[in-house]
């Protein structure tokens, strides 16, 4: 048998690969090998490791980063208390699952996670949304779901999609849990193509005024 440290493998940019047979504690190792200062990001579920580079796309930063902060805006704007845990590394040793996104919040359950730097879901509740900007996988999909993240926002080809957990299974829909009085996919979608042209800063105020004019 030939091994190879993880750091030896090269993921093109916008691309990623998958490992089978992974066990926990080859996770454990390969995430300690990895640290936590890098530009690959990885999804964990049941033995499959997936691991992906960004896409080379400077747009793909900006659409993560853009609507993160809607998020935000949407928050404040309707008195809602959070915690933002930006791409923490979320894994459950017990659910066989590890997952990186983009962005994600802590909302119905800011409480428990205010102060905290780490989290542990052995203790933890996993949180209240993530986001995923651009392809999100199968594997991607499976361990959010075996984490539990309640609501799931996937932005891919200009459009957002939402993604509710009901039982154990991601069903798409139409509003949400969150922000149920708003129409969330036509304002994210729409003032995420206004910022190709009128830039970020220009963008994220109109986002503010809209908000205040629909609440």
């Amino acid at each position: 048998m030939v091994a190879l440290q993880f750091r030896q493998l090269s993921v093109p940019l916008g691309q990623r690969i998958a490992v089978r047979d992974v066990s926990w504690q080859k996770l454990e190792a390969i995430l300690e090998e990895l640290g936590d200062h890098r530009a690959a990001r990885i999804a964990y579920n049941k033995g499959i490791l997936e691991i992906r580079m960004p896409s080379p796309e400077h747009q793909v930063d900006v659409d993560k980063e853009l609507i993160g902060d809607m998020v935000k805006i949407l928050l404040e704007e309707l008195d809602i208390d959070c915690e933002c845990f930006g791409s923490t590394t979320f894994k459950s040793k017990v659910m066989e699952s590890g997952i990186e996104p983009d962005q994600c919040f802590y909302i119905q359950h800011h409480e428990l996670m205010r102060g905290r730097r780490r989290v542990d879901l052995s203790v933890d509740p996993p949180p209240d949304l993530a986001i995923e900007v651009d392809v999100t996988s199968k594997t991607q999909l499976d361990a959010y779901e075996a984490l539990g993240v309640s609501e799931l926002w996937r932005f891919e080809s200009g459009r957002l999609q939402i993604s509710v957990l009901e039982s154990v299974k991601y069903q798409s829909s139409q509003t949400s849990l969150t922000f149920a009085s708003l129409p969330i996919i036509e304002l994210i979608s729409e003032f995420v193509a206004q910022s190709l042209t009128a830039g970020r800063s220009p963008t994220l105020r109109a986002f503010r005024s809209r908000v205040r004019q629909l609440g």
